[in-house]
């Protein structure tokens, strides 16, 4: 769990990591070299991650400066892991233009679908570029829990206000969107990806600082496995902050 940043993230990319790799175990053998396609790969976490694993992954990152920082990280691993990585520029909208249909045997699509206004052509799209049997990995803010983080920091009148709207601010100041499971669901079914199995991701550590510094090893590892344990149980995972779900390319 080292190099993750702060805690918040920390806690995102360790419980992402666990359920994804709980999915991956379930559908292919073990060994399997998976051809892997992480859309907004960000700095590059689950993506180095999975390579490390012995998977090939194709990252796409539309900013400049996430991809120079995903370069950066690639740049430091050793050659037989920065040879099964291939990092691309572009927008998750435009899949259709980089691959061809059925390139991939996962595909991730972290901390994206907020920043898309009409996400369901995007995720028709990268259903496509699956494999029969393929599995689409997708971490979004949930809709239905909006009023949770002013809520339990005391942001009352902000509370009031999130449970009539679908958007949110989030913490670099930008107005974004969050989904609500039900409508993801019947989504992911309408595009022959139906939903295999969800979790909640970050149920208790939505509302610390972005700058909180990792605590002490063992008090990290009951905070993680607390955090595990409430994603993947109701009514827990449903108040999360993020909702990670996984749906299976029919």
């Amino acid at each position: 769990m080292r190099g993750l940043g702060g805690l918040r993230n920390a806690v995102r990319q360790e419980l992402v990591a666990r359920q994804l790799d709980e999915q991956i175990a379930a559908r292919f053998p073990v060994g399997q070299r998976l051809r892997v396609l992480d859309v907004g790969l960000g700095q590059g976490t689950q993506a180095l991650r999975l390579a490390r694993a012995g998977h090939s992954v194709t990252g796409l990152e539309p900013d400049g400066t996430m991809l120079a920082a995903a370069r950066e990280a690639l740049a430091g691993e050793p050659e037989g892991i920065r040879e099964r990585v291939r990092l691309i520029e572009g927008d998750g909208q435009e899949t259709g233009v980089h691959f061809l249909p059925g390139s991939f045997d996962v595909v991730l699509c972290h901390g994206v679908l907020m920043y898309v206004q009409e996400p369901d052509p995007m995720l028709a799209g990268l259903a496509r570029m699956l494999a029969s049997g393929g599995l689409l990995s997708l971490l979004v803010r949930n809709a239905d829990a909006l009023a949770m983080r002013p809520g339990t920091a005391g942001d009352f009148d902000g509370a009031l206000a999130a449970f009539d709207t679908d958007t949110y601010t989030n913490r670099i100041g930008v107005t974004v969107r969050a989904d609500h499971l039900a409508a993801l669901t019947a989504t992911l079914a309408g595009i022959a990806a139906p939903l295999h199995a969800w979790y909640g991701v970050r149920v208790f550590c939505d509302n610390v600082s972005n700058d909180a510094e990792l605590p002490a090893p063992a008090e990290l590892a009951r905070l993680m496995d607390a955090e595990d344990r409430a994603g993947r149980t109701d009514p827990y995972r449903r108040v999360a902050a993020l909702l990670h779900l996984c749906g299976v390319r029919g």
